[in-house]
């Protein structure tokens, strides 16, 4: 499915936390049920207009992976598939 967002919105997928860390602990599966922070860029909006017109070009872009707000973006569901709509304001860095 294609998506094509307004303004400075974007469309993420979440990326899956490891169960295991480096270090060897296992994390609980109560773990999962956390909201996540981390998130594959599928779609990016043209970005918001300032005062004069202009618009302000996006600062991330398709296939980045990022880091975002915990509660920032929204989660919806399509075709069956959980994905998160937010703001380019809810990214917090690019994971490079």
């Amino acid at each position: 499915m294609n998506f094509k967002p307004l303004s400075n919105h974007l469309f993420l997928e979440a990326l899956e936390e490891e169960k295991i860390t480096k270090s060897g602990i296992v994390l609980p599966d109560s773990a999962e049920k956390e909201k996540p922070i981390k998130g594959k860029v599928l779609a990016v909006g043209p970005g918001k207009l300032n005062e004069k017109g202009e618009r302000i070009p996006m600062s991330v872009k398709v296939g980045d992976n990022v880091i975002f707000k915990k509660y920032g973006p929204d989660e919806i569901e399509m075709d069956g598939k959980k994905y998160l709509v937010g703001d380019e304001d809810d990214i917090l860095a690019v994971i490079e």
